[in-house]
């Protein structure tokens, strides 16, 4: 069982797409990632990329972000997301867009939208970790000081740098790892 784990919708238990291409951040992993990104969660605009069932945008808003954006390819998972939304109570602060996240990031960028928080948890060994960072950093939509949260497996290295994307941290568990990028001008201890 997906659940929110803490904040105003904790222990609310989620709903996740029956389908082999998505792969929910499981409780304890993502326990750990919202330990090292809660100081920097409230009053933000969080970016959630692969969205899959919204799981880790959603825990961002139960803990105090002021917005989430949610982008999915999938119909069925832009559905699920959806209903997560109305069942945690957040639809004042969120929104979905059924959109391949690619041209989801070059719209944001054309509307001059900027978010402080990026979490993206791509398909493993698709090579989608570097091109989307790459992307956002291309078309500007991090804050300077935002914070990039990448979910990728350990066989799939990312690389230091990008741009103005700097890694801060990488923390490991098991095979699953989350590399933390800053837009320059962050404090490197994220």
């Amino acid at each position: 069982m997906v659940r929110i784990i803490s904040g105003i919708a904790g222990g609310i238990p989620i709903k996740v797409p029956p389908t082999e291409k998505t792969k929910p951040t499981l409780d304890r992993v993502k326990e750990s990632v919202f330990a090292i990104l809660h100081p920097y969660i409230p009053g933000t605009k969080v970016l959630d990329l692969f969205a899959g069932s919204g799981n880790l945008g959603l825990e961002a808003l139960s803990r105090g972000a002021d917005s989430a954006v949610f982008v999915d390819n999938s119909r069925l998972c832009a559905q699920i997301i959806k209903e997560n939304i109305r069942k945690t109570r957040m639809d004042e602060k969120a929104q979905v867009v059924q959109s391949d996240v690619f041209r989801a990031i070059q719209d944001f960028g054309r509307q001059g939208m900027q978010f402080d928080i990026i979490l993206l948890d791509p398909p493993y060994a698709q090579d989608f970790v570097n091109k989307t960072l790459q992307m956002i950093e291309e078309n500007g939509i991090i804050v300077e000081n935002g914070l990039v949260a990448v979910e990728h497996i350990e066989s799939e290295p990312v690389p230091d740098r990008i741009g103005s994307l700097m890694k801060v941290r990488s923390k490991h568990y098991g095979d699953t790892v989350f590399s933390f990028f800053v837009r320059e001008g962050m404090d490197e201890e994220a």
